[in-house]
């Protein structure tokens, strides 16, 4: 174990935040593919070390992870077993540094992030992988793995339903038309229920009138109802009253960083913030000798 000292101002006795020197190293890694995506470049897409090189279908499930839950994973499952996805087809996880990397605001930092996701996805999906990427709209994502990856064939993003309606609301667009044909001439979508809305809502949202000439694209995935009403908002707000719905690696990672946890006031006055100086050890490990 590599340790570092932090002074945590009870009675000035330092607290030691140790990772393994495999941690260390891997977060050097993921570090590295991180400042290499820059979020004002052309689209870009690279894959974390030890994922499968995307090519035939493939479905990317895009997310921010913050934390995994029981319900990403039974989606990510799912996937695998699709119609859509051929016997040499793959499913990844995938984060965006263009909407996530907020680290002074957010919690966990992103290198935190995608090592967590990264042991989840090994401990109960092993073969799914985690794809990088530089831009947080979808479309561009789709152009980052076509450029990135040739040897892909049939690209579907896997989303839940709250955000297909958000794709076809025009809210979003200038010309809504023209950005959702750029969208589907590049993949296809995806869509796992969440809460009450099902089969039947998406069948209803495909045939509004705006909407048809872009329904062949979408695409139910089936998903059991005990996991529709999971959220991960609801685990950052209350995780003692929701911890049933994480793995078991995200739950110690939740209980032993204190990534959503407030700053604790000690006896002198002072206050303690327990995943802030996790990131002081982390920003100082990644950095050393660099």
């Amino acid at each position: 174990m590599i340790f570092r000292k932090l002074s945590h101002g009870l009675l000035n006795t330092p607290m030691l935040v140790s990772f393994s020197k495999t941690a260390i190293q891997r977060f050097k890694t993921i570090q590295s593919l991180l400042e290499g995506l820059d979020p004002d470049a052309q689209p870009q897409a690279c894959i974390l070390p030890g994922s499968p090189e995307p090519m035939g279908n493939i479905i990317v499930f895009p997310g921010s992870f913050n934390p995994p839950t029981n319900a990403h994973i039974a989606m990510l499952r799912q996937a695998q077993h699709c119609e859509q996805l051929q016997d040499a087809g793959k499913v990844y996880a995938a984060v965006s540094k263009h909407t996530t990397d907020k680290e002074h605001v957010e919690r966990p930092l992103l290198v935190d992030r995608v090592a967590l996701l990264e042991s989840v996805l090994r401990h109960h999906v092993p073969g799914v992988g985690i794809i990088l990427f530089n831009r947080g709209l979808y479309v561009e994502q789709a152009e980052g793995i076509r450029a990135a990856f040739p040897a892909v064939t049939k690209l579907y993003f896997l989303l839940g339903f709250d955000k297909i309606v958000q794709i076809f609301d025009a809210h979003y667009y200038v010309d809504r038309d023209k950005a959702l044909r750029d969208l589907f001439s590049l993949a296809e979508v995806l869509v796992a229920p969440r809460e009450d809305a099902g089969a039947r809502e998406l069948q209803a949202l495909l045939e509004a009138p705006q909407n048809r000439q872009f329904a062949s694209f979408v695409h139910l995935l089936p998903l059991d109802a005990s996991y529709r009403d999971v959220s991960s908002t609801q685990i950052r707000q209350d995780f003692a009253g929701h911890q049933q719905y994480v793995p078991s690696e995200v739950a110690r990672f939740i209980r032993e960083t204190g990534v959503y946890a407030s700053p604790v006031e000690l006896l002198d006055g002072t206050k303690r913030d327990a995943y802030g100086e996790r990131v002081e050890a982390i920003k100082a490990i990644i950095h050393a000798n660099a």
